[in-house]
């Protein structure tokens, strides 16, 4: 559209101006050499998704290509840039409903089509073991249970923001980043003034420990405005050849804050536990987002296909919460990287059932540019649930370099 034009094309002259007048001591000896020595990316992914649903929503049959093509410069005096362009195209027939295509007698595929810019930014390292960002850019925290770009879906989710990380410490990761706006994986875009900071550190051997607040402040959508502050361990340790023990816990609290109207002070909290033994990776874990029957922990900004089952039920957390304890075991076979998940969903207030859910997908990568999987979800509805059975289907192969 032309706000995001016109800040594009604001960024890149930005980015020749610093270029340009950046200080001496550089890599590149020219701001046509810094040019030069950049490199193209191309990444394009064709997916077919069906949605079958226990309701009166026709079956939905996706078919959509998503091309990403980037360019990143060199680097003049610690300056560079980077821009990357996105498009999702409907190939055939639209029998989805994509949320913006306006056909919502089928089940819903979040894949809009869409052309934009999904990412512009100007980057400066001329400080010591320091990364300045400003622009629109990706950001992944963790493991993206609060803060992620959602890369599952062909429209990734990127932040305008300026971002600093910092390694001055050993082993010591410190980010922040200020974000003002963040381009939805639905073409859309939410306003916001938030501040977002994750302290890691890996300098233990039984594993890492990260510490983060995350204030979110939302200029329209009030109810999701919320400061959330936490810390996680994760990490392994070796049992001889092959074999080790793997474990991971995390506990946030999440409070209103900003513009939110309502009052709330909740709890989230992960244990995981697991193992691998002679390739196969299993693992069980108990995640809690606590509701009180009116509010309860949210994630809008996070990487949502990865948690709760893959057919996304629960991408907003139901008012009385959620429990999801689940079970997985994946490993490689015949060259295929396979995985499967059981989950058991319940409400976090008053027990209720809300179903269980089966995910089993299968990859192949070929070579160093080609990806191939094929992918399915089956989600029973428990009584509480307030949802229906439904069937999720995807076949997918990727060519990036």
């Amino acid at each position: 559209d032309m706000k995001t034009g016109l800040m594009v094309g604001a960024q890149i002259g930005a980015a020749m101006v610093v270029l340009s007048m950046a200080p001496a001591g550089a890599a590149a000896a020219t701001l046509e050499e810094a040019l030069m020595d950049g490199k193209a990316k191309l990444d394009v992914r064709y997916r077919y998704e069906h949605v079958d649903q226990d309701n009166s929503l026709k079956n939905a049959d996706a078919s959509t290509v998503r091309s990403r093509l980037g360019y990143a410069s060199g680097e003049f005096h610690g300056a560079s840039a980077y821009l990357e362009f996105e498009n999702t195209t409907a190939v055939g027939a639209e029998d989805y409903n994509s949320g913006a295509n306006g056909k919502t007698a089928y089940s819903v595929v979040a894949d809009p089509e869409v052309s934009e810019v999904n990412q512009a930014y100007l980057a400066w390292s001329g400080l010591p073991a320091t990364v300045f960002k400003y622009g629109r850019q990706v950001i992944n925290l963790d493991n993206q249970r609060f803060i992620g770009a959602v890369a599952w879906r062909q429209n990734e989710q990127s932040f305008d923001a300026f971002e600093v990380v910092n390694k001055s410490l050993a082993d010591t990761v410190v980010t922040y980043a200020h974000v003002s706006n963040v381009d939805r994986i639905n073409g859309g875009d939410a306003d916001m003034s938030s501040d977002l900071l994750n302290v890691g550190y890996s300098g233990w051997a039984a594993g890492s420990v990260s510490a983060y607040a995350y204030r979110l402040d939302y200029a329209t959508a009030a109810s999701l405005s919320t400061q959330t502050y936490g810390a996680r361990f994760a990490g392994d340790t070796k049992f001889g050849e092959g074999v080790k023990m793997l474990y991971t816990a995390e506990y946030a609290q999440q409070s209103d804050y900003g513009k939110n109207p309502a009052g709330f002070d909740l709890n989230y909290m992960l244990a995981e536990a697991g193992g691998v033994w002679r390739g196969v990776t299993a693992k069980v874990g108990y995640e809690v987002l606590e509701g009180d029957g009116t509010n309860s922990v949210q994630t809008p900004l996070a990487t949502l296909h990865a948690f709760n089952g893959w057919a996304d039920q629960f991408l907003s957390t139901p008012a009385n919460g959620l429990e999801d304890t689940y079970l997985s075991v994946g490993g490689g076979v015949a060259g295929l990287k396979l995985l499967a998940v059981y989950h058991d969903y319940s409400a976090n207030k008053g027990g209720g059932d809300y179903g269980t859910e089966l995910d089993f997908q299968a990859a192949k990568k070929i070579g160093k540019l080609y990806t191939l999987v094929a992918k399915y979800a089956a989600y029973s509805a428990g009584a509480a649930a307030g949802r229906v059975d439904t069937d999720k289907l995807w076949l997918m192969g990727q060519v990036a370099f």
